[in-house]
């Protein structure tokens, strides 16, 4: 394993199926490996329990799952998951982490954005979706849809991880130094402060601006494309020249960022969930970038960041241009073969104001 710090790549990812790092309990997907992350799939069953938990030192999760369960729930015909409720299913992919080989994961993109609350545990784990380097041992998701219920089967892909060598994160000034070379945000006078450079939101004009997930709705098939009719999940939000928004508490909206994003094709990029200093609200669930994103020359130029915007406890009011969260950047140890949105099929590409890929576009 190369002494280098950085964020492996699709070849690398690949290699890790080779060398034994990765176990998966069947034959990977061709499409499972993004530029800097692999997917990860649901197995045969799902457990629903009392409550979220960790396993803690000296514990494996299904010794937890044997006190914690309710009762089990079985994928592979494909089964209801319901709102308000927490499952933990197993996942196919299994890990064998060399040493100085770490690991992270997060929801995906179209995960976020049906406000799925997921994070994956593995055993002994005190901290939740960071895999120690070294870990040899099941992976398992936490699965917590919190707007719509949702139809989830062995093989679907909620979240991905990714692995990396060393400390990769870019410090400030290196940051700063990139952004003037490759302007990492459209804005003229970046904000660099906390480990990244931030993003603010988007609420000006009179038009569409965003959308609330309505309640009490029907079921959605995660694995299904363009299969939803907008206006049976979401209500649209207008600006009216307002240019702003109160969140009210324990509602979900969809918005986006006023700046285009680039993630250049050497570098990947994950936003901050929640930054207490800029509001008591979280935005965004789905944090990985990958190379390319927003990348014109993998079709990308003016590609915005979609926030998945939850306020906690009291209400809140967004105005037009405040800042609401930060992208962290990091090396990758190599080019990826493919890039974001080059021949990949990536749904978010170029992307504005955009809901998840299972809505009919208008």
């Amino acid at each position: 394993m190369s002494n280098k710090p950085g964020i492996l790549a699709d070849r690398a990812i690949a290699s890790l199926f080779q060398n034994g790092n990765l176990i998966a309990s069947a034959e990977r997907d061709r499409d499972q490996i993004q530029p800097a992350s692999l997917d990860l799939r649901l197995g045969a069953k799902a457990y629903r329990v009392r409550a979220s938990f960790l396993p803690g030192p000296g514990h494996k999760v299904e010794d937890k799952l044997s006190r914690l369960s309710l009762h089990e729930i079985d994928l592979s015909e494909g089964a209801v998951l319901e709102t308000g409720c927490v499952y933990i299913v197993e996942l196919m992919e299994a890990l064998r982490l060399a040493d100085g080989l770490s690991a992270s994961t997060n929801p995906k993109s179209s995960t976020g954005r049906l406000d799925i609350f997921t994070r994956v545990i593995s055993d002994y784990a005190q901290e939740f979706d960071i895999i120690p380097a070294g870990y040899e041992g099941p992976l398992y998701l936490e699965i917590s849809p919190r707007t719509f219920p949702i139809i989830v089967r062995q093989g679907s892909r909620l979240s991905q991880i990714r692995f990396r060598t060393g400390q990769s994160v870019l410090s400030e000034e290196a940051l700063l130094a990139l952004h003037q070379r490759e302007t990492l945000v459209a804005s003229d006078m970046p904000n660099v402060s906390g480990g990244g450079i931030a993003l603010s939101i988007d609420l000006a004009g009179e038009g569409l601006v965003g959308y609330r997930g309505k309640h009490h709705t029907g079921v959605i098939d995660v694995d299904r494309k363009a299969g939803y009719d907008i206006l049976d999940f979401w209500e649209p939000i207008h600006g009216r020249g307002k240019g702003e928004l109160i969140l009210d508490p324990d509602e979900f909206y969809i918005l986006v960022s006023r700046e285009a994003v680039h993630v250049p094709p050497l570098c990947a990029a994950e936003m901050t969930p929640f930054d207490p200093l800029v509001g008591e609200f979280r935005v965004h669930y789905a944090g990985f970038f990958d190379p390319g994103f927003g990348h014109a020359g993998a079709g990308g130029r003016g590609a915005r960041a979609v926030l998945e915007v939850r306020s906690h406890e009291v209400p809140f009011i967004l105005e037009h241009g405040q800042i609401v969260g930060r992208l962290i950047y990091e090396n990758m140890l190599e080019m990826p073969e493919t890039l974001y949105g080059a021949g990949l099929g990536s749904n978010y590409q170029a992307q504005g104001l955009k809901l998840s890929k299972h809505f009919r576009a208008d």
